[in-house]
């Protein structure tokens, strides 16, 4: 139905939990003065390192502005090449491009839709800068296998962490926060979809401080001092640009958001995977649909509830269903290779210098990355879900599932 968004029972596929706390939050920071990148914005990235374990974080504008800084710090130049996914937004190839280099596509794991750690090692040559990888949905990466090897192979590691604020990692024994971070840099989204949000804005943590300080100088056009530190001088100061940088700042309204949100998180994501466990019980007796797998050393936020159809069912024709009862999905994750600004863009699978020599869009080299968005969809997940709306996804599920049988 055209107009299923608009019906008072519709069930979206994400909703942000925001209240009265942000809404005085950011009319406070308005009533201050101060609405640019200044004292909520220092506050924020002190309380996000400390959530997340990290030595330093820094706010950006976006996780794409985040990702950009983090391959420019590790020094990725024009000719590197960058070992990702292409079963990503196309945000993460993008960011490898701004840099002038190639991404290099390797493919996933069909049960956490994370890069495969076993095909890594092969995708590695001279001219390999760095491993990007995306702790996809939510779901972290297997970074016990990725870390040692890029070390072994003196290669950086960035974590696309847009959309796993709060999941965790057993390291080395103990339960640590994605973001503490594991590789070098770690890079985050506030963007409405994701578990927490400021509007739009990034984070980027790092436990090195030469890397903390080039964020600062980067996100601002390379300027030596902040309006901040300008503005509370006792005597007149000028600044100079040391670098050639760019505009990633994030304001003191998204700060001052994003600091209520941050309190909120612990009880976003306990709420976030108890519907996914009541998810994992309630579909289990779905006849070929395929569950997400969570490893015994990972705990998801659950961003993303994604389910693998059963054989026999239209991917379209599930959701158009499942739209028409008022319930919205998305379709499996995008794959920036089939997309056609990269056609005109330099890309790999591995295959060669000349980028992939298959048929546009159907690459052998990724066969488990173009199915999960051939044959999977997302489901509504948001910590405001009550356990009737989740009923009504299930039923309308199961029931459009029968084509597979």
């Amino acid at each position: 139905m055209a107009d299923a968004a608009a019906r008072n029972d519709f069930i979206p596929l994400a909703l942000p939990l925001l209240g009265d706390e942000e809404a005085e939050a950011a009319s406070r920071t308005i009533r201050s003065g101060w609405v640019m990148q200044g004292p909520q914005v220092a506050a924020f990235e002190e309380e996000f390192a400390a959530f997340v374990g990290a030595g330093y974080a820094r706010a950006v504008s976006s996780c794409t502005t985040a990702l950009h800084l983090g391959l420019v710090a590790v020094g990725v130049v024009p000719g590197d090449e960058v070992i990702t996914v292409s079963h990503s937004f196309v945000a993460t190839a993008n960011s490898v491009r701004y840099c002038g280099a190639t991404p290099v596509f390797v493919d996933i794991e069909p049960g956490t839709y994370n890069i495969d750690p076993t095909l890594v090692e092969r995708a590695i040559t001279p001219r390999t800068r760095a491993i990007l990888v995306v702790h996809q949905m939510g779901m972290p990466c297997d970074m016990a296998a990725i870390v040692p090897l890029a070390r072994a192979r003196g290669l950086a590691v960035v974590e696309d962490c847009a959309c796993a604020v709060g999941s965790e990692i057993l390291w080395d024994g103990r339960w640590e926060r994605i973001g503490r971070p594991h590789g070098d840099v770690a890079c985050f989204s506030f963007h409405p979809r994701k578990v927490i949000t400021t509007g739009d804005g990034g984070m980027i943590t790092t436990d090195r401080e030469d890397w903390a300080e080039l964020f600062r100088l980067l996100r601002l056009h390379g300027m030596s001092q902040s309006t901040a530190q300008r503005h509370g001088s006792p005597t007149v100061t000028f600044e100079s640009y040391e670098l050639f940088g760019f505009n990633y700042r994030m304001t003191d309204i998204q700060a001052a958001i994003g600091r209520e949100q941050l309190k909120r998180l612990p009880g976003i994501v306990e709420r976030r995977r108890e519907i996914a466990d009541r998810y994992r019980t309630l579909l289990a007796d779905i006849p070929g649909l395929g569950l997400p797998v969570e490893p015994d050393w990972a705990r998801s936020n659950w961003q993303s509830y994604c389910v693998r159809l059963p054989d026999g069912c239209d991917q379209r024709q599930v959701m158009q269903e499942l739209l028409d009862q008022g319930i919205a999905t998305r379709r499996g994750i995008m794959n920036s290779h089939r997309e056609p600004v990269y056609r005109s863009q330099p890309w790999s699978c591995g295959a060669g210098p000349d980028g992939c020599d298959c048929a546009p869009g159907a690459c052998t080299r990724l066969v488990e990355s173009e199915q999960a968005q051939d044959r999977t969809i997302v489901l509504p997940i948001f910590p405001q879900m009550t356990d009737e709306q989740q009923d009504r996804v299930v039923d309308a599920l199961r029931a459009s599932c029968r084509c597979g049988s």
